[in-house]
């Protein structure tokens, strides 16, 4: 098998051009970004809502507070069992405590910030303290690319460190179009944008800013395919949730062991944005126009039809729920890949099969 060739993203070489990618609420934490990261890859924490499931959290008006101090502990737990991997942590632009979650990451040693959920216009501002800190914004088409670019070279006299480009064909969670009808469209498609991108970023930046490409990447097929398109990268995500390693509870796992065809589903996220989400109990209910959880636990969101006109559902609360194991109250977001796992693996096992081709053997979830 071919070798990979390794990605350079700011200061920083990886050895294997896979950037895990951020899955909230704490299905990526400490456990899974340390596992990735040991492998050669960048492993990543996703930064909202972790307070929710820790010793920090007790109340409404500690939320901030409490993910502060749980961002911090993440971060030192995934060094301790990576010392020498590289981690990032995933931060949303549409959540409220933003800036502050871009700050505590880079003042607490993460090596690289992937931003999405928006246009992370202010991201330089933030990461001031430490400049070697990679910052890697997400975008969704050449457009957003340009007037990014433009902005942080003309206001902080910087330019990514790379790009994340995310098809909303394929990705999950939310997607980086306004509506549920811009979805499968051409002009969003991975073998549309990203030769794009990668044919501008090396006739503009000199190839200065790598592309790395998000949504439905299994397999070495995957891979070598995005490489083949210009990407210097891929950032994968719902392949690592069966693992050993995801911070994920076990029932969460085994929903997805148990998936078959068809039980992907498209949901109207609270922040207005469509979602790319596994089929549940929750989303059986919401998509029958059933009566779900509309209480606001957090406030995470800068714009929120739960909390503002007491609509659909508290997403921090689903995604916490469904990490937990609460399939029935909780909300499931993955990719469209969903129905391929088989059992359990390990991370290790993963990046054998991309590198050298060693089949993984799935096992049951113990218990």
């Amino acid at each position: 098998m071919t070798p990979l060739p390794p990605l350079r993203i700011g200061e920083y070489t990886i050895p294997v051009p896979i950037l895990q990618g951020g899955m909230g609420v704490r299905v990526s934490a400490h456990r899974l970004a340390a596992a990735v990261a040991n492998e050669g890859g960048v492993g990543i924490i996703a930064a909202v809502a972790l307070s929710l499931a820790s010793r920090y959290y007790e109340k409404g008006r500690d939320y901030y507070r409490a993910n502060v101090k749980a961002l911090i502990e993440e971060l030192e737990t995934a060094r301790a069992l990576s010392p020498n991997g590289i981690i990032g942590v995933n931060c949303m632009v549409a959540i409220r405590d933003f800036e502050a979650m871009v700050r505590t990451s880079v003042e607490n040693g993460a090596q690289m910030i992937v931003s999405g959920a928006g246009l992370p216009l202010r991201l330089p501002e933030f990461a001031t303290s430490n400049p070697r800190t990679a910052l890697v914004p997400i975008i969704s088409s050449l457009r957003a690319a340009k007037l990014l670019a433009k902005r942080w070279h003309k206001l902080y006299k910087r330019l990514p460190d790379a790009m994340v480009f995310e098809d909303p064909n394929r990705a999950g969670g939310h997607l980086g179009v306004k509506t549920a009808s811009q979805l499968f469209a051409k002009e969003y498609d991975t073998d549309t944008v990203v030769p794009e991108l990668a044919e501008w970023s090396r006739t503009e930046y000199g190839d200065e800013i790598p592309i790395v490409t998000a949504g439905g990447v299994w397999d070495r097929h995957d891979i070598d395919h995005a490489l083949s398109l210009g990407a210097k990268g891929v950032q994968m995500a719902s392949r690592f949730i069966c693992t050993f390693e995801c911070d994920a509870h076990d029932r969460f796992k085994q929903a997805f062991i148990d998936a078959k065809e068809g039980d992907v589903v498209i949901v109207d996220s609270p922040a207005g944005l469509p979602g790319r989400a596994l089929k549940t109990s929750f989303t059986n209910t919401l998509l029958r126009g059933g009566e779900v959880a509309t209480n606001c636990i957090a406030t995470c969101l800068e714009a929120c039809r739960c909390r503002e006109e007491k609509e659909t559902f508290c997403i921090a609360l689903a995604l916490h729920r469904a990490q937990q194991g609460d399939l029935e109250n909780g909300l499931v977001f993955t990719g469209s890949n969903a129905t391929r796992h088989t059992g359990l693996v390990h991370v290790r096992d993963i990046f054998q099969e991309l590198l050298y081709g060693i089949p993984v053997r799935p096992v049951p979830i113990p218990g």
